[in-house]
């Protein structure tokens, strides 16, 4: 059997493996990569992250569009179809896959594909679609196999009226109405989609509020404004049974409720993909959700062997995936690792209007004893977003009430996302240059969003006095 040796070893080309093997190839180890698919790039790339986000965009245009009073006026009323949506999403994947597809040929790191798995605890054994197998000895091995949708035995998901987030972007026409079942982070984003597509959107909770790992306050606006626009919430809700009929989808929940739709969305958890590695050879057990155990530095229990990204849980995002992945080549390649690297990473959550945050929530300070105030931007009072005609949202600035320390940062309304990098800027600074004064004191430039860490700065100090 044809093998081959490298220093490092990552399976799998999404952000976490991505990360990893830059980092390690720019540290001058050698660095071979296993890819399951015919591309590479992961679920972040193909049908998550970034097709879910072009669909996003192109509906946010077309609604624009369609509430234009001056596009009205002209007779323009643009009404595209799901599907037609969804192709916006193809050219965005071609450029990225094109340009990581040059990291990895200017750093020398050969992509392998195939399905690895572990014949010990320094091999791997590719195989790919034809069936030809090889075998990658390394010093070190990075497990960034990604996740996918959790799915339960008792649903049929090769039902056409039955989707989760791996299959949803493949729907082929616009539905009347769907129920959403799981409200966490991709169930809140489909269903804003959904709804501003018209579509009568039922979205299920498993829990008693949504987000809840949020500011109270974000998760009382996202809930309003979901509401606002149509979207049924269903709060402490578990389904009994599935059930598809020719003309759609019936799901009968515990509490003798019954939802008809044309389509169901699942969206109530995901499973790390660790199934096809072969662990069992390394006595490494994922949890019940495929997930891999690991310390505070990424090592599972073998020390040489790191796991990141969504196979090992939460925060389950791009963004900290890839510094993961950065942390533990670092780690393998130089024993140690600076740990502000993957603390304090913002969570972006694209629901429209999209929410971003960092830092401690008002509950956990309130827990915590820690004196702070509240200092509110209300998004409606900004020139910028007068102008553009996106008033919905607000910045809220939670600081410590004696030395102004930033403590967290909530953001909820357009550009969310972009927003929340300058407060992380100032928070990240040591000592009294994390201080709400840095707002107060520097000039911003007007009209934009950004000026709205200034007015919620002043806000927060004038409850002071």
């Amino acid at each position: 059997m044809n093998q081959q040796s490298y220093e490092v070893v990552v399976i799998g080309s999404g952000p976490g493996g991505e990360g990893a093997a830059m980092q390690a190839s720019k540290l001058g180890k050698s660095v071979a990569v296993v890819e399951k698919y015919h591309q590479i790039g992961g679920g972040c790339t193909h049908w998550g992250t970034i097709p879910s986000k072009a669909l996003r965009y192109s509906i946010f245009q077309m609604t624009s569009i369609a509430s234009n009073k001056l596009f009205r006026e002209a007779g323009i009323s643009p009404n595209l179809s799901f599907p037609e949506l969804r192709r916006s999403a193809a050219s965005v994947i071609e450029k990225q896959v094109s340009m990581r597809s040059t990291f990895y040929e200017r750093n020398g790191v050969p992509v392998y594909q195939g399905i690895a798995c572990f014949v010990d605890e320094n091999t791997v054994e590719v195989e790919d679609e034809l069936g030809g197998k090889r075998q990658l000895t390394a010093d070190a091995i990075v497990i960034a196999t990604g996740s996918r949708p959790f799915r339960p035995h008792d649903i049929d998901f090769s039902h056409h009226r039955i989707y989760d987030s791996d299959t949803i972007l493949g729907l082929d026409h616009t539905p009347r109405s769907i129920v959403i079942y799981g409200a966490g982070v991709i169930g809140c984003e489909y269903g804003s989609m959904f709804r501003n597509l018209g579509v009568k959107t039922n979205l299920i909770n498993t829990r008693g509020k949504l987000l809840e790992f949020l500011d109270d306050e974000i998760i009382d606006a996202l809930s309003y404004h979901l509401r606002d626009c149509g979207v049924l919430i269903r709060h402490n809700e578990q389904y009994e049974r599935v059930e598809p009929c020719h003309d759609g989808v019936i799901v009968e929940m515990k509490s003798g409720k019954q939802i008809k739709a044309d389509i169901l969305f699942w969206a109530a958890g995901r499973s790390g993909n660790t199934d096809e590695l072969g662990l069992d050879a390394l006595d490494i057990q994922p949890n019940h959700r495929g997930q891999i155990e690991i310390n505070s530095d990424f090592q599972t229990s073998h020390p040489h062997i790191y796991a990141v990204g969504d196979v090992i849980g939460v925060p389950s995002l791009a963004s900290a995936a890839y510094v993961q992945g950065r942390y533990a080549a670092h780690h393998l390649c130089e024993g140690h690792c600076e740990r502000a690297m993957i603390e304090d990473i913002p969570t972006g959550i694209y629901t429209s209007p999209e929410i971003s945050s960092l830092g401690k929530t008002e509950r956990e300070l309130t827990a915590a004893g820690v004196p702070y105030e509240v200092g509110h931007s209300m998004f409606k009072s900004l020139a910028r977003a007068q102008i553009t005609g996106r008033t919905v949202g607000m910045l809220k600035l939670l600081f410590h009430r004696e030395t102004l320390q930033l403590l967290g940062i909530h953001c909820f309304g357009a550009n969310a996302s972009e927003i929340i990098h300058i407060g992380q800027a100032i928070m990240s600074q040591p000592g009294e240059q994390n201080s709400l004064n840095y707002f107060v004191n520097s000039t911003f430039n007007y009209p934009t969003m950004a000026e709205a860490y200034r007015v919620a700065a002043l806000n927060g100090l004038n409850r002071l006095f």
